[in-house]
């Protein structure tokens, strides 16, 4: 394990574009990120914008591997947390479900060091009863969440789902890896 190395998810979610904020946090602060992108989040940020910030290649597929190892498995042995963020809906309702479809779920399933979950998405949808317990199984795995918080979302709604400040996500994650 590399404890300077942080595996950055980024889920489709509008909020995706504070996530390029929080990489430059990490960086900044003398962490190596690796992100990992779902095909939705590239929709809302392109993957070059982290490859620039991070200054490493950005995991987008599982089919792209430039090594025999698929890359999931050797991140999952370097990586000293994992860092969500925004964590959508769908992202907590596969990781709850252990479904492993694409590259981050996938290396979610392979890494068994500390996780942080930025959740974002609309009120609604976070105060769902589903949503709801696929957070309760998330967190009685022990896995730690920011946020989020309480306030106006993209769509204009008011109330519990915006994605917490990068520098909240920030703070907690260097919280976890110092117990480490």
């Amino acid at each position: 394990m590399n404890p300077k190395l942080i595996a950055l998810g980024v889920t489709g979610g509008i909020a995706a574009y504070k996530a390029a904020e929080l990489c430059s946090l990490f960086f900044r602060s003398g962490f190596e990120v690796q992100v990992l992108m779902t095909e939705n989040a590239a929709r809302f940020v392109t993957p070059l914008t982290f490859r620039t910030l991070s200054r490493r290649p950005v995991v987008t597929s599982l089919w792209d591997v430039a090594d025999w190892r698929p890359e999931h498995v050797a991140l999952a042995d370097e990586a000293a947390l994992l860092a969500v963020a925004p964590a959508t809906a769908n992202f907590l309702a596969k990781f709850a479900g252990g479904i492993a479809d694409d590259a981050l779920t996938t290396f979610a399933a392979t890494f068994d060091g500390p996780v942080l979950l930025a959740p974002a998405m609309n009120p609604k949808m976070w105060a769902h009863p589903a949503c709801r317990s696929n957070v309760e199984i998330l967190a009685g795995r022990g896995v730690h969440f920011a946020g989020p918080e309480n306030g106006r979302v993209a769509c204009g709604e008011a109330g519990t789902g915006r994605m917490a400040a990068p520098e909240t996500i920030f703070r907690i994650a260097s919280e976890l890896l110092k117990q480490e």
